[in-house]
């Protein structure tokens, strides 16, 4: 949907708490955005966003895709990237690509990961280049540095912790504008095989703390996954759907907030069979 220069900059002005938070660490794939981005303990692809750790327990090589819109407006869309390599003994590594915004406003980022995991613990730390560019204003760069824990405190317990932008980039030195540093933690429990429930808090430096939670049923000998979850900060509530055909994976997930509108959120994933 393309909109006059008028409206999109006062769309802009209007949403930027909104596009603030979205400037960086977006939360990556639809399985997140379902459980309300709760995806602080969660070890998948999208955990190369969401935390680092995460990937330390994937056992075979897996890259995905993924987009997302915010309330209808081509302004607001997320596509990213993203793909893992476990080396087993040597840790895994992953490649993220992400953009979000259009030709009036746009952020870009190319990130690399490695986790390791040693015992119960994982721990993983990432490195990412961000251009943030405004028409008329130019662009400018900056790099983020990001670390992240995960453990399994007793059988069906998982714990997550990350921290994202811990140098605190700065993107000018007018006012003093750097990229946001977030905090992240939370946990996950198991109840038994098929049922999931994750909460967890997130605090921006600079706004008032974020509590989530989300809730993951299995259905269907593990091929179908019904997902909800909600967020205070934005008064968010999101429902999600995964499917899985042998080794590719679907997943869809909506949201709706009393003021703004919908989102859409569409994440494909592919694992590839490790060579022997």
């Amino acid at each position: 949907m393309r909109l006059p220069l008028r409206f999109s900059l006062y769309l802009l002005f209007l949403l930027l708490p909104c596009v603030a938070q979205a400037q960086a660490d977006v939360p990556v794939g639809a399985r997140a955005a379902a459980l309300g981005n709760a995806a602080v303990t969660l070890h998948d692809l999208w955990a190369l966003s969401n935390n680092i750790a995460g990937i330390a327990d994937l056992k075979q090589p897996e890259v995905g895709a993924y987009v997302e819109n915010r309330f209808g407006v081509r302004a607001f869309t997320t596509v990213a990237l993203e793909a893992v390599y476990p080396t087993g003994k040597y840790g895994s590594y992953g490649l993220s690509l992400s953009r979000f915004g259009d030709e009036l406003y746009s952020r870009q980022s190319v990130g690399l990961g490695v986790a390791h995991k040693l015992g119960q613990f994982s721990l993983g730390a990432k490195a990412e280049v961000w251009q943030i560019a405004v028409k008329g204003y130019g662009s400018r760069k900056a790099v983020t540095l990001s670390a992240g824990l995960q453990a399994e405190v007793i059988p069906d317990l998982y714990f997550g912790a990350y921290a994202y932008n811990l140098n605190q980039a700065k993107l000018a030195d007018f006012e003093d504008e750097r990229l946001p540093t977030i905090m992240k933690a939370g946990l996950a429990y198991r109840p038994y095989k098929k049922l999931l429930l994750a909460i967890e808090t997130e605090k921006n430096i600079d706004y008032d703390a974020d509590f989530k939670a989300g809730l993951e049923y299995t259905l269907l000998d593990d091929n179908l996954v019904l997902r909800t979850g909600f967020s205070t900060l934005t008064n968010k509530a999101t429902f999600g759907i995964g499917f899985r055909a042998r080794q590719l994976q679907v997943d869809y997930a909506f949201g709706s907030t009393t003021l703004l509108g919908q989102s859409h959120h569409l994440s494909l994933s592919y694992q590839f069979e490790k060579s022997k």
